[in-house]
């Protein structure tokens, strides 16, 4: 039940045959990124597509009244910025560093040519499209009909997911901050810490400083509501 909610595009790369995964490093160029250091802001025109080989990063919106929505968070292995290309059309959000990281850009004449290139690769990426929209829809959708303990319960459950999946081990820490989480869960940090807080005194959590290591998923599965 938790995929309804969770995008991965890990595998656009990873089902690539040798041959195809060839064409993509062939043209990308890695760049360091310092923690907080945005990659592109929502409106601006794309001119390329970009691969995250180290590190996290949060995709968001910002409401009329300043406030900030993150939507996805991309893990190592994923690419990210290719919509905006496809559909020809400015960023419709902002994406962000929230650690360190090492980031490939491809630009938009080599994308375009590798898709010529590679029916796989297209293939792949209209896949991902489809979860990413699918996804997103989904997301929505709790945001309105959800109480926040539900919500903090998914989010902690996605989050895990997401982590796990770039890490060889099952003893996952979530290590983003508070106030990222609060705009994740779409609600005030004051609001988060107090179902956290109650989180921890159920034993379904466990909070070391500002990591969290989740303890109980069958009740956490169970207060988002997933059944």
């Amino acid at each position: 039940m938790i995929s309804k909610f969770t995008f991965n595009n890990q595998y656009l790369f990873n089902e690539l045959p040798e041959y195809d995964k060839h064409l993509l490093l062939e043209v990308m160029k890695s760049k360091k990124y310092r923690k907080h250091e945005a990659i592109f802001t929502d409106g601006t025109k794309p001119n390329g597509i970009y691969y995250l080989n180290d590190g996290k990063i949060k995709k968001y919106k910002v409401d009329n009244d300043g406030r900030e929505q993150i939507i996805y968070i991309y893990t190592s292995g994923e690419f990210f910025g290719y919509s905006a290309i496809l559909s020809n059309e400015s960023y419709g959000d902002t994406t962000l560093t929230i650690e360190n990281s090492i980031i490939s850009f491809i630009s938009e004449e080599d994308f375009w040519d590798i898709l010529d290139k590679s029916p796989i690769f297209s293939r792949l990426l209209l896949k991902s499209l489809s979860h990413e929209f699918s996804v997103m829809a989904n997301f929505i959708a709790i945001l309105s009909y959800r109480t926040v303990r539900e919500r903090t319960a998914l989010s902690l459950l996605i989050l895990h997911n997401k982590y796990r999946s770039s890490h060889d081990t099952e003893d996952v820490l979530i290590t983003l901050s508070r106030i990222d989480l609060s705009n994740m869960v779409g609600t005030a940090r004051e609001t988060l810490a107090r179902i956290l807080n109650d989180f921890k005194q159920e034993g379904l959590i466990q909070m070391e400083e500002r990591k969290i290591r989740l303890l109980n998923f069958k009740q956490l599965v169970f207060i988002a509501n997933l059944y």
